[in-house]
């Protein structure tokens, strides 16, 4: 009965195992000639004889691109909703923008270009706008947005966990002034900066609550107990008062990896959602 219940355990385990494969290496970004390691999770059986949409999924500050995958279940998401997962890396404190200041630190142009076009040529991918969506943590929310919004071309959907969408507040901390300078010497840059100062970018694809072709899904996730929340619930409004469509969700939490941890399921569903098979 003991090796019984060993050989139904074990089927048990097995029936369970994960079948995900993750992958990291370094590439060279061709237009902005950035170097920097990049982990992938491929779904369970990954086949070259189809196309994948593609979930791009970025860190905070201070991290680097395998946090998503130690620290949370989101590899198994690349299973359950049968897609690519890209972490790329924003070197520490690069803010996912292209920087006026450092001219090796073009992350806007590194994600949207370079890290796209080296999975769209390495991976069987759907190379087309609805077959991608972005989303990040912190940093990477911030990113998420400030990359989807300017390149809107690239991205289908977007959305930001506990995103710092509004530097402004912040100017002295997370390394920001490294990137954009002192914010008191060049407020002009970081008012540019601040999501809630480029929603005119949104307004032919997204105003009136009308969906068409051209718009960019957007949806803020944000903890009651986060440092960022006043910025988003102000992001909210405005975007609320110029009519574009948007999803905004306030959940129990902080800012923090249990946060993350939970929310991270929620954020597949929505970019899912709004991105489309291949067409054959």
């Amino acid at each position: 009965m003991k090796h019984l219940f060993v050989i139904i355990f074990s089927l048990v385990l097995s029936s369970n195992a994960v079948a995900f494969e993750v992958k990291s290496n370094t590439f060279v970004g061709h237009k902005t000639k950035i170097a920097q390691p990049i982990t992938v999770v491929l779904p369970d059986n990954y086949s070259t004889n189809k196309r994948y949409n593609v979930i791009y999924v970025l860190h905070g500050f201070s991290g680097n691109h395998t946090d998503w995958t130690k620290l949370t279940n989101i590899a198994q998401l690349a299973d359950q909703y049968d897609v690519i997962v890209v972490n790329p890396d924003g070197n520490y404190g690069a803010w996912y923008l292209n920087s006026p200041v450092l001219n090796d630190s073009q992350y806007e142009t590194y994600i949207a270009e370079d890290v796209v076009n080296y999975i769209d040529n390495t991976y069987s991918t759907n190379r087309s706008k609805v077959g991608r969506g972005i989303t990040g943590l912190s940093m990477g929310g911030y990113g998420a947005l400030n990359v989807a919004i300017n390149n809107q071309q690239v991205f289908a959907a977007v959305t930001s966990m506990s995103g710092g969408v509004d530097l402004r507040p912040f100017a002295a901390e997370f390394g920001i002034a490294k990137v954009l300078g002192e914010y008191s010497q060049y407020p002009q840059r970081w008012d540019n900066a601040a999501i809630i100062n480029n929603l005119h970018k949104l307004a032919a694809g997204n105003t009136q609550w009308k969906k068409t072709a051209d718009s960019l899904a957007i949806m803020l996730d944000i903890g009651v107990e986060d440092f960022f929340i006043e910025q988003n619930r102000e992001l909210h409004q405005a975007l609320l008062s110029q009519r574009i469509r948007h999803d905004y969700v306030e959940r129990p939490g902080a800012h923090d990896w249990h946060y993350w941890q939970k929310v991270i399921p929620y954020q597949f569903l929505f970019l899912t959602s709004h991105m489309l098979p291949a067409a054959e």
